[in-house]
């Protein structure tokens, strides 16, 4: 993001604080329960924002070079992503063309051939047949209609999409949208990974993805974690299509209050949250990103996993050099400029995602499963939760959130 971008989103972020103004939806609506546990729903979206969509399976530093794979299984095909000997990224089912066995065992590694481990058929990562075990006796031979079933894959932006059919299609610059330049800007390419986890929940995948949506429950929720690092409901939002963008102040930017403009940096004054539609969350900090895709549970409306993937970045800008660990992130108040470490995004993806959101997120599933309510309500000052749910309920064709009326 360019120079002025930040300072006009800082300048944003330092408004909303001295007026105590988080962004405005205009409107405060109703979310039926029942879409977080209707199974005839659940298939309907499965089948469409899933099995039929494409899906965001990492950054371009899950494959620095060639050589390098992941795999993931969370959307129906199961997948392995490559980057062959020329470089180029690219995506198969990940299934031997003889029984259907798996070759790509790890979620991530570097090989240059994959061997089933069934019957000891070979493949190079470009997908091709290699070589069939005891290939007389076999009788095929190596024959190119049994490569690997290559699956549409796009790279760019830093981005790294498939979609799970080989007859599907992949645009990336269609799916971002005007979103493009922001993204381009962070050098997302230049990402280098650090870590995973894996968030297992008992609550509907959109339950999980309004976690990312505001930051109005910060204060309460999180008073003695997040709530020490950043402000709670106050933020800048802003809305690319069906993608968006929300932006939260961390404490250290009131330090820029007495630094020129000049040196104004977004990084440093706040925690920089992206929603790719339908499931994907990235979010920026100094030094590094963490990328949160949210997968449904096909066969259980109130259960998903959230898959986190880790990365160094290119955007670093702390003045020493010093990284922001587990054991100082809450104890630094937000004034401090620190590039944040692994243990620091670990640390806050376990203590405030995992222990308090998700864990009140299986609370919140319950009541919807209960039928009690028929309805949430999502208030003005939470717009990017009501800006997934709309784009949502288009998506699927489901009639629009209705305005809440109070009596």
């Amino acid at each position: 993001m360019n120079q002025q971008d930040q300072i006009e989103i800082i300048r944003e972020i330092i408004d909303a604080i001295d007026n105590d103004r988080a962004v405005d939806s205009g409107a405060v609506v109703k979310n039926p329960t029942s879409v977080f546990r209707c199974r005839d729903l659940a298939a309907r979206e499965w089948q469409a924002l899933f099995r039929n969509h494409p899906q965001l399976v990492g950054l371009s530093g899950d494959l620095p070079e060639p050589g390098n794979y992941i795999t993931t299984n969370y959307f129906g095909t199961p997948i392995l992503a490559t980057r062959d000997a020329k470089g180029r990224f690219r995506a198969f089912v990940n299934a031997c063309r003889h029984r259907g066995a798996p070759l790509g065992m790890e979620l991530r590694g570097k090989q240059s051939r994959f061997v089933c481990g069934y019957h000891a058929w070979t493949y190079g990562n470009d997908g091709k047949l290699l070589g069939v075990a005891n290939e007389k006796q076999f009788g095929t031979g190596k024959q190119s209609c049994l490569n690997l079933v290559e699956l549409p894959a796009q790279e760019k932006y830093g981005l790294l999409y498939v979609h799970p059919s080989p007859d599907g299609e992949v645009d990336i610059d269609a799916l971002v949208g005007d979103m493009a330049g922001e993204l381009a800007s962070w050098e997302l390419e230049k990402t280098r990974y650090l870590a995973d986890d894996l968030i297992d929940s008992k609550l509907n995948w959109k339950l999980a993805q309004d976690i990312f949506g505001e930051n109005y429950h910060v204060k309460a929720l999180h008073r003695d974690t997040l709530n020490r690092v950043a402000y709670s409901d106050v933020s800048t939002y802003r809305e690319f299509g069906r993608n968006h963008r929300f932006v939260v102040p961390v404490r250290y930017v009131d330090t820029l209050r007495e630094r020129p403009e000049s040196e104004w940096n977004l990084l440093e004054a706040s925690v920089v949250v992206y929603h790719l539609f339908p499931n994907v969350q990235f979010v920026l900090v100094n030094g590094a990103v963490s990328l949160s895709r949210i997968y449904p549970d096909p066969n259980d409306p109130a259960h998903s996993y959230t898959q986190n993937t880790y990365y160094r970045t290119a955007t670093a800008s702390a003045a020493d050099g010093e990284q922001l660990t587990d054991e100082k992130l809450y104890e630094s108040g937000g004034a401090c400029n620190m590039e944040w470490g692994e243990s620091a995004l670990e640390e806050l993806f376990d203590t405030t995602a995992e222990q308090e959101d998700f864990w009140m997120g299986t609370h919140l599933q319950r009541t919807a499963d209960s039928d009690a309510l028929d309805h949430f309500v999502i208030g003005r000052n939470e717009h990017p939760v009501e800006h997934f749910h709309r784009n949502y309920r288009s998506a699927l064709n489901l009639p629009p959130l209705e305005e809440f009326r109070a009596g």
